[in-house]
C-alpha cells in the first residue's frame, strides 16, 4: 500500500508455550480508520501494544510511521496519540492543568504543518469538557472521565490515533459527538485511527476497513460491505403487494428494485436487507472456529448467515 503508516508482515508471539499471534499481516494507509475486531484472546491487544511499542514481538517484521517501534526514537512517540480502555490516575490533578502539563511535552516537535500541543481551550471545548475544566479529576462522572481520556490521547495531534474501546461509558450524545471528532481529526487533519471495539455498531460507522483477527491471524480484511457481500453473498429483498408479503434473494438488489417498481406500481413497504457487520463478524469467527472458510452458498435465514 502507497504511504503505509502500519505495516506488520509475519508477525508472531509467544507466551511460553503459547502462540498468541501466527504470523499476522496488515497495512494501514494514511487517513484510513481501521477497525481491529475479534474475539477475547484473539490477540488484539498484544497486536495493539507492540505496534504502539509497549511489547516485544517474538518474530516479524513491524514498521509504524517509518520506524520499526521497537528501536523508533524519543520523538517517535510524539506522533503517536493512544486512547487507553481505562486510565484512573492523575485523581489529584484539575483537568485544565492535566492537558496543559501533557500538552508541554509535545511542543518541542510541533512543526509548521502540525503545531503541537492542540490549544487547551479549544481541545476542552471539542470534547465537551469546557465547563469542567477546573474540575478535580476524581470528581469527574464516567463519562467526563472519558471524554478527557480522548483529549489526552489527541491533545499532542497525533498523525496515528489508537482507540481501545474508546466511548465505554459514553451516553449516545456523547458518543455520536465523539465520532464527530474522529470524523474531524481524519478529515482536517489527515490523521490515522486504528481502533479496537466491541461495540460492532460503532466499527461499522466509523471504519473504512475492518479486520477481523481469530487465532491468531487475520481472517478477513475489507470495508463492511465488501465483508457482508462476501460472506452473506445475496441481499434480501422484501416489499408487500395487496396484503401479500414477497421476499427475493439477489445478487444485485438495486438492479432488482429498480426493475420491480417500473413493473409494478402497487409495491409497498420495500426493504432491502444486507447482512450487517454483526452478522458478518459472528459468521466468520464460527467459521474460523470450525475450521473452514466462507462460502456464499451457505444456506442463509433473514439476511444473516448460518
Amino acid at each position: 500500500m502507497d504511504d503505509e503508516v502500519v505495516s506488520a508482515r509475519g508477525l508472531r508471539m509467544r507466551y511460553g508455550t503459547k502462540d498468541v499471534l501466527e504470523g499476522v499481516d496488515l497495512s494501514v494507509g494514511r487517513g484510513e480508520v481501521v477497525a481491529l475486531l475479534g474475539p477475547n484472546g484473539a490477540g488484539k491487544t498484544t497486536t495493539i501494544e507492540i505496534l504502539e511499542g509497549f511489547r516485544d514481538r517474538s518474530a516479524g517484521e513491524v514498521t509504524v510511521l517509518g520506524h520499526d517501534p521497537a528501536s523508533a526514537p524519543e520523538s517517535w512517540r510524539a506522533g503517536i496519540g493512544i486512547v487507553l480502555q481505562s486510565w484512573r490516575d492523575h485523581r489529584r490533578w484539575r483537568v485544565r492543568d492535566l492537558l496543559v502539563h501533557l500538552g508541554d511535552y509535545y511542543r518541542p516537535y510541533g512543526t509548521p504543518g502540525r503545531p503541537r500541543p492542540r490549544d487547551v481551550d479549544e481541545l476542552l471545548a471539542t470534547v465537551g469538557l469546557d465547563d469542567s475544566a477546573d474540575q478535580l479529576l476524581m470528581r469527574l462522572s464516567g463519562g467526563q472521565r472519558r471524554r478527557l481520556d480522548v483529549a489526552i490521547g489527541i491533545v499532542g495531534r497525533p498523525e496515528l490515533l489508537f482507540l481501545d474501546e474508546p466511548t465505554a461509558g459514553f451516553d449516545p450524545e456523547a458518543r455520536r459527538d465523539f465520532h464527530d471528532v474522529v470524523h474531524s481529526l481524519v478529515d482536517l487533519e489527515d490523521t490515522t485511527v486504528v481502533l479496537t471495539t466491541h461495540d460492532l455498531s460503532e466499527a461499522e460507522k466509523l471504519a473504512d476497513r475492518i479486520l477481523i483477527l481469530a487465532g491468531g491471524r487475520i481472517v478477513a480484511d475489507g470495508s463492511p460491505d465488501a465483508l457482508a457481500r462476501q460472506v452473506a453473498g445475496r441481499a434480501e429483498v422484501r416489499w408487500s403487494r395487496g396484503g401479500e408479503r414477497f421476499v427475493h434473494a439477489a445478487d444485485d438488489a438495486t438492479a432488482f428494485v429498480r426493475e420491480l417498481l417500473q413493473h409494478d406500481d402497487e409495491v409497498t413497504d420495500l426493504e432491502v436487507r444486507r447482512a450487517s457487520l454483526e452478522d458478518t463478524y459472528v459468521r466468520l469467527v464460527h467459521q474460523h472456529e470450525q475450521g473452514h472458510e466462507p462460502s456464499t452458498q451457505d444456506e442463509r435465514v433473514g439476511g444473516a448467515v448460518r
